[in-house]
């Protein structure tokens, strides 16, 4: 991607298009998240899915328990030690997720125009006429008119396998549902969302704290993903967590931006937190189908100017069943990587996805090819401009850093560093190859044993496209515990 390379503002022979790409040791800087389940967490899967380009684990706690989640991050470590591919894992939490719950694990065929009740009796058995679910407040918050999603792509992807519904009689703690779609649910869980109304529940759950206390403080996890994050309390509490449990004191918060909440005071949030993800999902359902891409050109803009990290949710849908992603979804791809985003998480791709490896790498090869024709001299121009001076002395050096590599055509930028800081900065200017942060470990010893650390610190730069954290020979194998041994 240096400024030989054709950017899309120039004129481009069509011909060219066709002709192959060139192979680069590192095909893609822009990350992937990829999320671990049921048709990806054998160590021979994961360890196709490092491969192919996955930089991050994503472990969903809304649904499994701790020790399965624990059987596959050991499967991670096996893959991770086999291929000497680096990997950080990301705790996702559950929050206020609402949620169906079918106990039974039956299908639920619901039939346009027919009438639903939801009901927060979870004894009672889930069926086309009733819906338990797992929030007794529900009633108070909505009102005739309302609009809620009920079901695994939330109306977003595939019709057939979620609901909407508009809410016609509030019954004491039962909400009757007019549905507005044919629809079958699969599944023992679906996920309810209510459109644009306030759920008064908080957003690190006692469940998500205990789980974070046990499981989180276990494996060292180095991002956690705070979902339906709405304001920046939200993010303060959640650090203000990490920083009582010792080892996680460092861990990054990446704040999920999911709701209208969210989005209002999406300003002071980025503040707080260490990256954004732009959850597409809900999102997409809160707001006005047209405002979405606006939306995401916005956040990502923010997140760029502030040299904060950005994820970017639900690209290639469609790969959870099928070997290849429609058109629409390439592009979407590609144009999320031009709007500036840092990584792609895919979700449903992969954690019950037929095709976890291909989706991943189908995705690493599209980022690829949006990477070379990103206009970085614009970019650069622009971040600086964003800055102003005077500037600090370390954005100084790196801006600077960045100019000189671009101008004498490096291959690389090489950043020793002790917490991964100038790394991340470097990072921020998009240089137009990749930032090798090399991380200089600390030796511990309590007289009887010796250590080292920095673990945490190779990993935490995982999340900004351009950096790679190369762990020293040594590190690789005499890392006493956590989860890049």
């Amino acid at each position: 991607m240096h400024s030989g390379h054709l950017l899309l503002e120039e004129p481009i022979r069509m011909a060219s298009i066709l002709e192959p790409s060139k192979a680069s040791f590192f095909p893609a800087m822009t990350k992937i998240v990829g999320t671990l389940g049921p048709k990806s967490r054998s160590v021979e899967i994961i360890s196709g899915c490092l491969k192919a380009g996955m930089s991050v684990a994503r472990f969903d706690f809304s649904w499994g328990d701790p020790a399965y989640h624990q059987e596959t991050l050991e499967n991670l470590k096996a893959a991770i030690k086999s291929t000497k591919n680096l990997c950080a894992v990301m705790l996702d939490t559950v929050g206020p997720e609402l949620q169906v719950i079918n106990k039974s694990g039956n299908s639920i065929s619901l039939q346009a125009d027919a009438f639903v009740v939801l009901t927060p009796d979870q004894e009672k058995e889930a069926s086309s006429e009733l819906l338990p679910i797992n929030f007794d407040g529900l009633s108070k918050a909505v009102k005739n008119g309302d609009t809620i999603f009920v079901g695994q792509y939330l109306f977003t992807g595939s019709e057939t396998t979620s609901v909407w519904l508009e809410v016609s009689e509030v019954k004491g703690e039962d909400v009757v549902c007019v549905i507005k779609n044919s629809a079958t649910l699969a599944g023992s869980l679906f996920t309810l969302h209510a459109s644009q109304i306030h759920i008064d529940l908080p957003t690190l759950s006692d469940k998500d704290k205990e789980v974070i206390s046990s499981w989180g403080v276990q494996n060292k996890i180095d991002f956690l993903s705070l979902s339906y994050t709405r304001h920046a309390e939200d993010v303060r509490h959640a650090r203000e967590f990490l920083s009582k449990l010792g080892d996680l004191s460092q861990t990054q918060i990446f704040a999920k931006i999911e709701n209208i909440e969210g989005l209002n005071h999406f300003d002071e949030i980025l503040e707080e937190a260490d990256g954004i993800i732009l959850s597409r999902g809900n999102l997409g359902i809160d707001l006005p189908t047209e405002k979405v891409f606006l939306f995401q050109k916005a956040a990502l803009y923010k997140c760029n100017m502030a040299g904060k990290p950005a994820v970017v949710t639900r690209v290639v849908d469609s790969m959870t069943d099928n070997l290849r992603p429609t058109r629409a979804e390439a592009t979407d791809v590609a144009n999320a990587v031009l709007d500036g985003s840092d990584a792609i998480l895919l979700g449903a791709e992969t954690l019950r996805g037929l095709y976890p490896i291909e989706t991943i790498s189908i995705v690493g090869k599209i980022c690829a090819e949006a990477e070379k024709v990103f206009n970085q001299d614009l970019y650069f121009k622009k971040t600086i401009k964003y800055v102003g001076e005077p500037m600090s002395h370390l954005e100084s050096i790196a801006s600077s850093a960045v100019r000189a590599a671009i101008k004498v055509k490096a291959s690389a930028i090489i950043c020793f560093t002790s917490s991964g800081r100038a790394a991340r900065l470097i990072a921020k200017y998009r240089p137009t190859m990749p930032v090798l942060s090399v991380v200089i470990p600390h030796l511990k010893t309590n007289q009887l044993k010796w250590s080292f650390s920095g673990a945490f610190e190779n990993t935490s730069s995982d999340l900004f496209q351009n950096t790679c954290t190369p762990l020293p020979s040594n590190l690789q194998t005499n890392f006493p515990q956590g989860n890049h041994s």
